[in-house]
């Protein structure tokens, strides 16, 4: 009993399973494309921003993460600390104070990483200017990974502990706070403490690469799809007799 040419047979299961999974792969790698060309516009905005904008003028049309601004105010007591941090392999926090501009909403203001004590139950002392200063520094949105934490339960008082922070929780402490925080552009700000990182602007080549394996997992779905749907057409006695007939 030998083979014959072979044939299409469509496994329905199959079908609705290629069905299923070849759009959302599809169009997994159609955003990360999209993500690809917001990055690119907004690593260019970033390298080839200069002049940094008055907070005021922040609030004139849709905020950019990585916008240099100037504000000038005061600092508040309220003070977070964002947990889990490390700089060169040492652990420590970021410290978040609240600010209070001369004109404007208030903001919480990245100050910097501070190296943690050696044990979890003592917090960092935090040092804040009480006078009147003007900061220079960059937007960005609120530290919020996938598991949120607030504050520690049962303490008072300032600064706080926290795994991230929301507008929400500032906003139970202050009214109407904006919708995003300002990292201070260097070490030599008024109550900065080591503030040298960038925005945090994963390159377009990252969602490239992303959209390549999401396209080329759509391919291989679609190849084996047709593969296993092409079956080859076994041939039977009879069939063998009337050939060598």
């Amino acid at each position: 009993m030998g083979s014959g040419p072979g044939r299409w047979q469509f496994d329905w299961r199959l079908l609705v399973f290629a069905g299923a999974f070849l759009p959302v792969l599809i169009s997994l790698g159609i955003w990360q494309l999209n993500r690809a060309a917001e990055k690119a516009a907004l690593l260019a905005a970033w390298q080839g921003q200069t002049a940094s904008v008055d907070w005021e003028e922040v609030f004139e049309g849709p905020w950019q993460a990585g916008q240099p601004v100037t504000l000038t105010g005061w600092y508040g007591e309220q003070t977070w600390l964002l947990d889990n941090r490390t700089r060169n392999g040492r652990a420590g926090y970021e410290v978040l104070t609240l600010f209070m501009p001369v004109s404007g909403p208030p903001v919480v203001i990245n100050r910097g990483w501070l190296p943690a004590p050696a044990t979890r139950d003592r917090l960092p002392e935090v040092q804040t200017p009480e006078s009147i200063l003007t900061l220079s520094g960059w937007l960005a949105g609120y530290p919020q990974p996938l598991v949120l934490g607030g504050q520690e339960p049962g303490r008072e008082g300032w600064p706080r502990r926290v795994q991230a922070l929301s507008g929400e929780q500032v906003g139970e402490q202050v009214i109407n706070p904006a919708p995003m925080v300002v990292h201070l552009a260097d070490s030599r700000q008024p109550g900065a403490y080591r503030a040298d990182r960038s925005p945090d602007v994963m390159g377009p080549q990252t969602h490239y690469g992303y959209a390549v394996q999401w396209f080329a997992l759509a391919l291989v779905l679609t190849i084996l799809t047709l593969v296993a749907s092409y079956k080859k057409q076994r041939k039977t006695g009879a069939d063998n007799d009337n050939d060598n007939g």
